[in-house]
């Protein structure tokens, strides 16, 4: 495991849990759901690239489905 891989996954999983808190207090579900995968993503995905571009373009798609929502 990479220094990179271990920056990445700290921010990563950081902005989950700040989308997951937020869903949760304020029940909304693509913010938990986004949230959770974010949280699990540094699991799941074990290099630094791949695991910036998964949360970018999870980021993107809770982005349209929020904007959509309204």
């Amino acid at each position: 495991m990479s220094n990179s891989t271990i920056v990445a996954g700290f921010i990563v999983s950081t902005v989950g849990f700040s989308i997951f808190l937020y869903g949760k207090k304020q029940r909304r579900l693509p913010q938990l759901v986004v949230g959770i995968f974010l949280l699990a993503a540094p699991m799941i995905i074990p290099k630094a690239l791949p695991m910036s571009i998964a949360a970018a373009v999870s980021l993107i798609l809770l982005r349209v489905a929020v904007v959509n929502q309204w």
